[in-house]
């Protein structure tokens, strides 16, 4: 614990924030509206932990929400951008980065034949539902609820009234008529999507889904679910989307697709292929690409598209992926520190469970195993709004919603881990006491 934490050179940098950006940001949730204080303003990052303004010294669980599995500031990631910078920063022209690191993810992947980049994961998600709807000639797609997909207009909406139900828009500037070729469903229902398939499945274009849902909670799913919507979407001529922008490289090298087994129709990808920089990606058997312009008539586009610096950067960063062991050692951290902290938990009786998969965990106010949105408790988030300001004056960093899932990255030691679980376990005792 910090005796003297203080948050006041962000808290001015926040202020005058405010008169730059909507709400003093540049993405809503970097506004801290969900816990306490002003939002803290990163100076640096190395290894597994953050400076802010402040100078406060935070061990790092968000990892920037997730893309940065081998820690802040990685040498050869540094190293090979620089190398890249040298050169120029962009080009709108092809490079042998984009070249390189197509090479590596194809022939690491089972599950795509031909790739496009992007450059963010809501673009990557974008392009694979127009991909869709140009390949079947249908409209309709099916999300679910729970799963988020980027700010696309078509995937920012949420269930409306009925139990099969057309999406309602979450977000103001969302035409009806958009939402309106959404149909929404709750996550492990197998009735009432066999049901939504029977009435509407002639025009339902994909059924897209996070495999491993972490965007709202880590509603993890039973594999049975995953290969009935695999199961579905071939029986009525609809296309499977596994939106990865998450799980891609974070579970596994080839994902949750690997993980599980299934073989989707167009994949997803973000944040880690990027190695800290701006990248997104989506792919798929060479006969759907083929749809994709110049070589078919889905136009999609991108000046910034395999920009050189990003790709040397997710080149530099993939590579280390792929050294023997790394996911094994890095779901050993993970279960590590997170039965570190349930263990405490249950000695004490407290009403808290950590669902994991690899190194993704999230803490849950709740004892029973939620796989639903509808499953959580937003009375819950008053309990997450003291923990994360117990653990700013401890100096441990989690992402500022109880929503958010956490991630430990490579660069996490031991030590580390054990000095976070401490300090973990006493906020948790100052949040239940």
């Amino acid at each position: 614990m910090n005796p003297n934490y203080s948050r006041e050179r962000s808290g001015k940098l926040y202020e005058a924030a405010k008169q730059y950006f909507p709400g003093g940001v540049n993405s809503p949730v970097r506004a801290f509206r969900s816990v306490t204080g002003p939002p803290i303003f990163i100076k640096k990052g190395n290894g597994s932990r953050l400076w802010d303004e402040d100078d406060n010294e935070y061990i790092d669980f968000c990892a920037s929400w997730g893309p940065l599995i081998l820690g802040h500031n990685n040498a050869a990631i540094l190293e090979r951008v620089m190398e890249a910078a040298a050169n120029g920063l962009s080009f709108g022209a092809p490079t042998q980065w984009g070249n390189r690191l197509g090479k590596l993810l194809l022939d690491n992947n089972r599950y795509i034949e031909k790739m496009r980049f992007v450059s963010s994961g809501t673009e990557a998600v974008m392009s694979a539902i127009r991909l869709a709807r140009g390949a079947t000639g249908r409209s309709k797609i099916i999300k679910f609820e729970g799963c988020y997909h980027g700010h696309l207009d078509s995937l920012l909406v949420k269930a409306g009234s009925g139990l099969v139900t057309f999406g309602v828009s979450t977000s103001a500037g969302i035409p009806e008529a958009f939402a309106k070729e959404t149909l929404v469903l709750p996550l492990n229902d197998p009735e009432l999507l066999e049901k939504t398939l029977a009435e509407h499945g002639h025009d339902v274009a994909c059924i897209i889904i996070e495999p491993v849902p972490a965007n709202n909670g880590l509603l993890l799913q039973d594999r049975a679910f995953l290969e009935l919507l695999r199961e579905k979407c071939t029986a009525y001529g609809a296309l499977l989307i596994f939106d990865e922008v998450i799980s891609g490289f974070r579970v596994g090298f080839e994902g949750a697709a690997g993980h599980y087994g299934i073989q989707p129709d167009i994949l997803t990808y973000g944040k880690i292929i990027g190695g800290g920089m701006p990248v997104g990606a989506y792919g798929a058997s060479h006969e759907l690409m083929g749809h994709i312009a110049p070589d078919g008539p889905v136009y999609q586009a991108g000046t910034l598209s395999a920009n050189p610096v990003a790709m040397a950067a997710g080149l530099a960063a993939l590579e280390q992926l792929l050294a023997p062991g790394f996911y094994e050692a890095l779901e050993r951290k993970t279960q590590y520190f997170v039965q570190a902290v349930q263990s405490h938990c249950d000695a004490k009786g407290y009403e808290v469970r950590i669902p994991q998969i690899a190194s993704i965990f999230w803490i849950a106010f709740s004892r029973e195993r939620i796989i639903t949105a509808d499953q959580i408790d937003p009375k819950s988030m008053e309990k997450f709004k003291v923990l994360h300001l117990e653990l700013l004056k401890r100096g441990i960093y989690f992402g500022p919603s109880g929503y958010e899932v956490g991630f430990v990255s490579a660069a996490h030691s031991t030590a580390d881990l054990e000095a976070a679980a401490a300090e973990v376990n006493a906020a948790m005792d100052v949040v239940f006491g």
